[in-house]
């Protein structure tokens, strides 16, 4: 936030950032990477069905996937897919090995479908007040 935008001085700024931060609005202020000269160029979302149903086969397979570091979202969705996964990798080995750990037999995977990202039109973390 900035005077020019809000009308309001740093100081009332900041004020009013710590309230919204602890009223739980604001989660988390982080610094937004460009993942490409991050080293993450490659993006990537993999939708993912399982065999095995019920919360407790959702919950140990969307831990296995967030513990990964190329997995930057993870989403139990609605639908024939059971999960989406968003991911950032550096290159197609770093792909390649990510899939040997998240979709073997032992993660209870049916199977998988990925779709490299090619071009984005939007991509955003604002969220409008």
């Amino acid at each position: 936030m900035s005077i020019w935008r809000t009308g309001l001085s740093p100081s009332s700024c900041l004020r009013r950032m710590q309230r919204l931060r602890k009223s739980g609005v604001i989660d988390r202020i982080v610094a937004i990477l460009n993942p490409a000269r991050a080293g993450r160029g490659i993006k990537a979302l993999v939708t993912v069905e399982l065999k095995l149903h019920g919360e407790a086969h959702m919950r140990r397979f969307l831990d296995i996937a967030s513990s990964e570091d190329a997995v930057s979202q993870a989403y139990a969705v609605t639908s024939e897919t059971d999960v989406v996964l968003m991911l950032r990798l550096r290159d197609m080995e770093e792909f390649d090995s990510l899939c040997d750990r998240l979709f073997r037999d032992e993660t209870n995977v049916a199977r998988f479908f990925t779709m490299m990202i090619i071009r984005t039109a939007k991509e955003e973390t604002a969220i409008p007040l």
